[in-house]
Parts: structure tokens; C-alpha cells; sequence
């Protein structure tokens, strides 16, 4: 039986990332959210709480913590504003951890400490207009001219597109499909520069953009890895993304959970509270009840990276259900508003535009099923052909 009691280091997390979410970031929520303002200053202060190296050893500036740690601390951090949330598990989760698992010890010296100190910002750019699940299909490429790379292409949905100082690039280096090879690119590199700044449904907080590479010149040394194993690395990266953002939404759904529950014990009809009605407080048992349940799926799917460095169908799984749980439940909780739920002076409508996105990213719910249903069959000895889904 696995025991997921927390420990004190993470129940101080919680406590340390949910006062500074209140402090420092609650009280401009609505601003930032109208301007679609991404608040790129907050990093340095959230690098000073370890938030921006949660699993990068102390060593290279990190906090050194595990991925049950990290957990705790986006799911505290999405609880209060989902946006920021996503930001810091793209910082950790793809750009970062890129770096910590696949970047030599010159790339770790030069990007992974500023990175894991909240100095620069990361991004993770891999998604492209004609390949989105199908990863493998990119088009960027990356030509070798001596000692350098000419990269030419275009990223969409890039997290930190514009702001981002490093930017890790995955491009065609060969005419085999899975000829890809990944790149650091630093800000300011001629020939790099963001394209169109999305205006999203929800996650106005955290910035996402096109990036475009035109006869971008980049030095071998800045080459991640061996020529040709940038996708096996990334699907290494997502392995881990995944779990960030399941707990991304296991914290929005607690958010407007919290909301819903405070909402059903003010407003009063037919005399009393609504929560005392049946029909509400069922709604409130089940929401609670599958938030509980994403939990220790994401808890588990932690434990089985901390463990073994390799999460597979535990990350898909909790990747899946907590995404869609969130779904269900922010959508539980504007109902419970009533028509209050539908305006914008009450929080919980953010909270189910935030959480529309978590099916989505880092792998579509049809892809997570694709990959829990390989891995099943392979349990059992049915190994079908390796598939370009990511």
C-alpha cells in the first residue's frame, strides 16, 4: 500500500505558496486577466521561494525537491490563480527540466541556474501549425553549416513565446520522421522572435505566442543532445509535464470548489442556505469527491516519477481524469451560482475558462487514452507499432 500522507516539507509548501498566491498575486487577478497581462516581474520573487527550480538539484540553483513536492506547490499556486499555475509548470516542467535532464554540464552552467533562480524565463516550443498531436510531423528544420545550425520554422502555442531568455526548439535535422533534434535558444539570437500573441478563452495570465525562426544562426554548442534524439527527449519531458498539469487541475478545481462551497452557505432561498438543499449539497459532495480522487492520482503518478524516473500510463491517467474532473467541477460550480456564476464579478466563471485548456495541453485526452490503452496492452504482451502521438 503506498502511503501518501504528506510530510511537513510539503504541507509547508503548500502553506508558503498559498500565502504568497494571496499576497502577492490574488488582489490583481481581475486586472491581469482583463489586460491579459502576464506578469513576467513575479518570477524572480517566486524563483526566491524555489517555485521557478522546484526539481533542479541545489547544486544548479534549484530547490532540489521531488516531484510529490512540486505537486504540492502548483496545486496550492493554481487554487488562487490557474494562469500564473501554468506558467511556473511550463518553467519547471518542459524548459527547465529539459535542460536538468538532457543539457551538458557547459548548458546547465549557462542556462539551467539563471532558470532555476527565476533569473531568465524558459519556453518550450514543439507544437507547429500542421503538428500538434502528431509531434513527429514538424516542419521546422535545422540545416548544419560547419559549426552551426540555420533553423528556419514557426511554433505556435509557445508558453513564454515573447518573454521567455531561453527557448528550447525542437527542429528536423534528417529525413527520417523521428530526425528531430532539440535546441536552446537564448533571446535576442538574430533571426528568433515571437510571432502573434494568442487572446485565449482562458489562462489570460500566462502569455502565448508564435514563435518564428527566419535563417536563425545558432552554434552547435547549443545543440541538446545527440543529433536525432530530440524526440525521444521530448517525450521524456511530457512524461513529467503531465503530472504538473494534472496538478494544475486538481488545484483550479479546488478553487472554485472553495468558491461554490462559501457561495452555498451565504446565499439564502425559501428561507434558509442553498447548501442545505439536496440537490446542492449532492453537487458539492460530488465535486469534493472527485477532486479527491484526481489527487491521489496525481499523487501516485508523482510517486511513480520520483521512483522510478518514468511515470507512463500513471501520468496519462492522472493527466486524463484530473483535467476532465476539473471540467466537471468548475462547471458544478457556476451552477451552484446560478446566474451570478455567469458574470465576471464572481470568480468561478475564470476558474471554468482557466480549466478549459487542461484537456488540451501537453497531450489531448484522446492522446492520453491512446497512450494508457498501449501501455495496457503491453502489459499483456501486445506490443503494437510505436506510435507519433504526444
Amino acid at each position: 500500500m503506498v502511503n501518501f500522507q504528506l510530510s511537513e516539507r510539503q504541507q509547508l509548501i503548500r502553506e508558503t505558496v498559498r500565502k504568497f498566491a494571496q499576497q502577492a498575486i490574488a488582489p490583481k487577478i481581475a486586472e491581469w486577466d482583463d489586460q491579459e497581462y502576464f506578469p513576467a516581474e513575479l518570477f524572480r520573487e517566486m524563483g526566491k521561494l524555489g517555485l521557478t527550480g522546484l526539481t533542479v538539484p541545489e547544486e544548479w540553483g534549484g530547490a532540489g525537491l521531488t516531484y510529490l513536492d512540486m505537486v504540492e506547490a502548483i496545486m496550492a499556486l493554481a487554487e488562487i490563480e490557474p494562469g500564473i499555475a501554468l506558467s511556473i509548470a511550463a518553467h519547471n516542467s518542459l524548459a527547465t527540466n529539459h535542460i536538468n535532464l538532457f543539457g551538458s554540464t557547459h548548458q546547465k552552467q549557462r542556462w539551467l541556474i539563471p532558470l532555476a533562480k527565476g533569473e531568465w524565463i524558459g519556453a518550450w516550443a514543439l507544437t507547429e501549425p500542421d503538428s500538434g498531436s502528431d509531434a513527429a510531423s514538424l516542419r521546422t528544420r535545422a540545416t548544419r553549416k560547419g559549426n552551426t545550425w540555420i533553423l528556419n520554422g514557426t511554433k505556435i502555442f509557445t508558453t513564454h513565446g515573447k518573454s521567455a531568455d531561453l527557448i528550447i526548439v525542437f527542429a528536423r535535422t534528417g529525413n527520417n520522421k523521428y530526425d528531430i533534434t532539440a535546441f536552446g535558444i537564448e533571446r535576442g539570437t538574430p533571426g528568433l522572435r515571437p510571432g502573434r500573441k494568442e487572446r485565449k478563452l482562458g489562462m489570460r495570465t500566462s502569455e502565448t505566442t508564435e514563435v518564428i525562426l527566419e535563417n536563425c544562426e545558432v552554434p552547435d554548442e547549443w545543440r541538446i543532445g545527440k543529433i536525432g534524439e530530440g524526440f525521444q527527449q521530448a517525450m521524456e519531458v511530457l512524461d513529467g509535464g503531465r503530472i504538473g498539469i494534472a496538478a494544475l487541475a486538481v488545484g483550479t478545481a479546488l478553487g472554485a470548489y472553495h468558491h461554490a462551497r462559501q457561495y452555498a452557505t451565504e446565499r439564502q432561498q425559501f428561507g434558509k442556505p442553498i447548501g442545505l438543499f439536496q440537490g446542492i449539497a449532492f453537487q458539492l459532495a460530488d465535486m469534493y469527491t472527485e477532486i479527491e480522487v484526481a489527487r491521489l492520482l496525481t499523487y501516485r503518478a508523482a510517486r511513480e516519477k520520483d521512483e522510478k524516473g518514468y511515470a507512463g500510463k500513471w501520468a496519462s491517467m492522472a493527466k486524463l481524469y484530473a483535467s476532465e474532473m476539473a471540467l466537471r467541477v468548475t462547471s458544478a460550480a457556476i451552477q451552484i451560482h446560478g446566474g451570478y456564476g455567469f458574470i465576471r464579478e464572481y470568480p468561478v466563471e475564470k476558474f471554468y475558462r482557466d480549466a478549459r485548456l487542461l484537456t488540451i495541453g501537453e497531450g489531448t485526452s484522446e492522446i492520453q487514452r491512446l497512450i494508457i490503452a498501449k501501455a495496457l496492452l503491453k502489459e499483456i504482451g501486445y506490443s503494437p507499432s510505436p506510435t507519433t502521438q504526444s
